[in-house]
């Protein structure tokens, strides 16, 4: 390793390593054991090489469980037309949801509130993950008002998509009216679906799309990773 101090050389392997995709976002790294293994040093050595990379913000410990490369934010623009495949495409990631839960149910009051609904009226609910590059990012539930949208819940079944779903009732514009986002910690049923260490920082979003003539079509609630989502705001305001 030269002349450098061992846990600046030990750092800089990690980084290549890193670098080279040996250890990919969301990846464990190997324990302070067999780091000081493989480079035959004390673990203090190791601890130190580890939390200087912790500082430059490329890893992160979880209690108990160990350290972990850093997932590169992805850039989540919110404007008046927010798409979830046209944004992370952008971004230069890979999209991908996954279907929780399709249901219809009797509106609650916030829902019926937001949606402009009759007391008992009933509501279509899609809840899921949604993923880049294979990793989560967010939690989501959508609310789309029934009547309205009678067959909802098979078209989100056949393309998980918001947009396709509302192109094939004849909706083809639907614009985002407001946008509430609230930072809190994560619950640990939330931390485990976004594989997260419970307590980390979730950013969340809550959402009125309307159509042309301004009547809301989705209500929609949605918990971000902080770690792996950078929220931005457009100019033309939320």
């Amino acid at each position: 390793m030269g002349r450098s101090p061992l846990w600046t050389a030990i750092r800089d392997h990690i980084t290549e390593d890193i670098a080279r995709g040996q250890y990919a976002p969301g990846d464990r790294l190997p324990t302070e054991a067999q780091l000081a293994d493989r480079f035959g040093v004390n673990r203090h050595t190791v601890r130190r090489a580890l939390a200087d990379l912790a500082e430059a913000g490329m890893v992160h410990a979880r209690r108990g469980a160990g350290v972990f490369v850093r997932h590169r934010p992805t850039a989540y623009p919110l404007g008046r037309r927010v798409r979830f495949h046209q944004n992370l495409t952008a971004a230069g990631r890979v999209p991908e949801r996954r279907i929780l839960l399709l249901e219809t149910r009797i509106a609650n009051a916030e829902e019926a509130e937001a949606l402009q609904l009759e007391t008992g009226a009933q509501v279509h609910v899609y809840e899921g993950l949604s993923l880049a590059d294979g990793a989560p990012i967010a939690l989501f539930r959508s609310v789309f008002p029934a009547a309205r949208f009678p067959n909802m819940l098979a078209a989100l079944r056949s393309s998980q998509s918001v947009t396709a779903a509302f192109a094939a009732h004849g909706l083809g514009d639907y614009t985002r009216a407001r946008t509430e986002i609230t930072a809190k910690p994560a619950t640990p049923t939330l931390a485990a679906q976004l594989q997260l260490p419970a307590g980390a920082a979730i950013l969340r979003t809550v959402a009125v799309n309307v159509d042309g003539a301004g009547l809301p079509v989705e209500l929609g609630r949605t918990w971000f990773a902080g770690d792996r989502v950078a929220l931005t705001l457009g100019a033309e305001g939320l």
